[in-house]
């Protein structure tokens, strides 16, 4: 669903990108909600009833949402939020789990593969994400929130990556590669292997969180944050989260060798320039993202 917002007004406004295909834009997606404001968007899991609870279905529109508005270059920031009361309750246990138990090997790896992809989307669309959490964020859910570049939460919100107590690997869709990377190998360690809630007080301690609001406040926090990184330089924010990410595993010689290859492209763009002239004229920088 497309928010009343002129889709195709801000689609045509943005830089696109001149690789696209012929395939047409995605007008309705059937397993979320998404709004679009001005370079903020709003991806919504919108099945409160089983609290947010993913399907087949919600994990390939996530992937393919974040593919589109990657390509397409109309998006500068993201929040994915969960409807009711919580944020999400991790895979469905009757449609996912249920139905996973009459897969073979090759379907069974298919669909490890798509849920891996959605973390990967997260972590490679070249816009920030920030994840507004409420409730429950357990299982995938809470890798999804793990995966966002920024985790807004309310003292309500709960983590719990339940891997273990299903049977299964705590290391999944990444989770073993990014928590020991936000919150350290110890308590990585505890959190995967244990599966036991992670209150909001304990997740700010830990270093899960990038801000803990007051209650029925991550919603309105989130879109604060998402308005502010839209509003500044796109290709600064896009080149660092890049940075951030593919530096993760490479030694200081070579991390500092791409550093100075990204400042160098930057230095060349309109923004660089565009900041010198907005500091002379004491006025604030129009960032185009160029």
């Amino acid at each position: 669903m497309i928010a009343s917002k002129d889709w195709h007004r801000h689609r045509e406004a943005a830089p696109m990108s001149p690789f696209l295909s012929s395939a047409q834009r995605t007008e309705k997606w059937r397993h979320l909600r998404l709004t679009l404001d001005e370079g903020v968007a709003t991806v919504t899991l919108a099945r409160p009833d089983k609290l947010n609870a993913l399907t087949f279905g919600a994990y390939a529109d996530l992937r393919d949402l974040l593919a589109e508005l990657a390509r397409e270059r109309s998006v500068r920031a993201l929040v994915l939020a969960g409807e009711g009361r919580g944020f999400c309750s991790g895979g469905d246990v009757d449609e996912i789990i249920g139905a996973t138990l009459s897969m073979d090997t090759a379907q069974l790896l298919d669909f490890n593969r798509m849920t891996g992809q959605v973390v990967r989307a997260l972590r490679e669309c070249p816009f920030p994400v920030i994840a507004a959490v409420h409730g429950v964020a357990a299982g995938a859910g809470a890798v999804l929130a793990l995966a966002a570049d920024f985790r807004i939460a309310d003292p309500t919100a709960k983590f719990a990556f339940l891997f273990t107590k299903v049977g299964l690997s705590g290391g999944d869709m990444g989770a073993a590669y990014l928590l020991p990377r936000v919150v350290g190998l110890g308590h990585a360690t505890r959190l995967l292997m244990l599966g036991e809630p992670v209150r909001a007080p304990e997740a700010e301690r830990i270093g899960l969180l990038s801000e803990l609001t007051e209650e029925g406040e991550a919603d309105a926090r989130a879109a604060a944050l998402a308005r502010r990184l839209a509003d500044g330089p796109a290709l600064a924010l896009a080149q660092t989260k890049a940075l951030l990410t593919a530096e993760l595993d490479m030694p200081l010689a070579a991390s500092i060798e791409m550093d100075a290859a990204t400042q160098a492209l930057l230095m060349n763009g309109e923004d660089y320039a565009e900041f010198h002239a907005a500091f002379t004229e004491k006025r604030a920088p129009k960032w185009r993202g160029r």
